[in-house]
């Protein structure tokens, strides 16, 4: 399992105070033979206002050497989970949260 971010749980608690429940924690994706983790899965629970969506949030604090680095791995990472989840999950939509 990867190592979380130092914003994981600030991001968790946003999530949940605005109404999502979070159902994976991290969130696998399989696609074939490989195996990823974004950090979480949420959905609304039934009779919420936005009934039925969900979601996959990968988080990011930025807190290496390079934060131009960081942003690159971090778009590759966006881009590479964003198609996987078109082929597995398609009812799930993607968000990149990142830290200040």
């Amino acid at each position: 399992m990867p190592k979380l971010d130092i914003i994981h749980n600030a991001v968790k608690n946003a999530l949940i105070k605005d109404g999502w429940a979070i159902t994976d924690d991290p969130y696998v994706i399989q696609y074939r033979r490989t195996t990823l983790y974004a950090d979480l899965g949420a959905e609304r629970p039934i009779g919420a206002e936005r009934d039925g969506q969900k979601l996959v949030v990968e988080v990011k604090s930025f807190v290496g050497a390079s934060k131009i680095q960081d942003l690159k791995e971090a778009l590759g990472q966006y881009d590479i989970y964003r198609y996987l989840l078109e082929e597995t999950a398609p009812e799930r939509k993607l968000y990149l949260a990142v830290g200040a």
